[in-house]
């Protein structure tokens, strides 16, 4: 706790790039483009699964919900990154600062689960196809895409209770553009051990593990691909899963990069750039990945967009 002789602080400041303040007009304008391409492509996937009934079978549920999480994520940091960027430098009161750490947990603890269950999705479709329409039954379609989102929310709270105990009384300055575990502990004045613990179970719990559920399944996939006699049979196979594995690679890296190691390990600029890269770049990238090669994608599209015109 703070001392006698000590304020306990209730707004942060957030510094953003504050070292390229050059280009923080150039900055602006990239992120800017982004968040709106980023809001546009994952509305126009949500839309198309949501409305075309023929897209509604677990592969795209999984999508659907993929994207509404990659929406939930950049909504939540990017307008404020925004202002940080365009200002040099802004203030985040304490308690918004926790609540976007909370969303921001949420957002990317359901993204990192809804990859496992798309992974396990795969397994099931290349390694048992015969039997793939029993196997992934609506009740457990249902499970795999709600519980990815119920876990977070039930098990986060946990963690923001105990950094809401945590004392802020020397320095305000938060070096990143958004409220992140690993600026919020070096900031504090207290003891972060629970926290740190804390931290380090869930991304065991739900980054880290499901990560090699997922390598797992791709063992598995692979050894069934192998096995196909055709080559053309190997080429559909892979082609089924590569996208899912493109968008597992961008986004499971960065992520255990940061967060099973929350404090010490990466300097202030190494964590914003891996920040960007799940927090910008991948949820940019998802919806191409699962767009440019899917022909049901583009068929739904297409008859979306002939409809609005008659």
């Amino acid at each position: 706790m703070c001392g006698i002789n000590e304020t306990v602080l209730t707004e942060f400041f957030l510094l953003g790039f504050h070292d390229l303040h050059k280009i923080k007009t150039l900055l602006f304008c990239l992120f800017l483009v982004v968040y709106l391409l980023i809001v546009t492509e994952n509305c126009l996937i949500i839309t198309l699964v949501s409305t075309c009934h023929h897209l509604n079978i677990p592969m795209y549920i999984f999508l659907r919900n993929l994207a509404l999480a990659d929406l939930l994520l950049t909504s939540n940091i990017t307008p404020k990154m925004l202002h940080v960027t365009w200002s040099e430098g802004a203030m985040i009161s304490r308690t918004a600062c926790f609540v976007q750490y909370y969303f921001h947990c949420i957002a990317t603890y359901t993204q990192s689960l809804i990859l496992t269950s798309m992974a396990f999705d795969r397994f099931l479709a290349i390694c048992y196809p015969l039997r793939y329409s029993s196997l992934m039954s609506h009740k457990l379609c249902f499970h795999l895409a709600f519980w990815p989102w119920a876990t977070g929310i039930i098990l986060i709270p946990s963690e923001i209770f105990l950094i809401g105990q945590l004392g802020f009384c020397r320095s305000n300055i938060i070096d990143h553009f958004f409220c992140d575990v690993s600026p919020i502990l070096e900031m504090s004045s207290t003891n972060t051990y629970r926290v740190v613990l804390e931290d380090f179970v869930l991304s065991i719990l739900l980054a880290f593990m499901p990560f090699l559920l997922v390598i797992i399944s791709y063992v598995c996939i692979f050894v069934a691909i192998i096995k196909i006699a055709s080559n053309d049979g190997r080429r559909k196979a892979f082609s089924t899963c590569s996208s899912h594995l493109a968008a597992v690679c961008t986004y499971y890296g960065p992520l255990i990069a940061i967060y099973m190691f929350p404090v010490g390990g990466n300097t202030p600029y190494e964590n914003k750039l891996k920040s960007l890269l799940y927090t910008a770049l991948t949820p940019l990238i998802n919806p191409i990945l699962y767009s440019m090669r899917n022909q049901e994608i583009k068929k739904a599209s297409q008859l979306l967009f002939c409809k609005k015109r008659t």
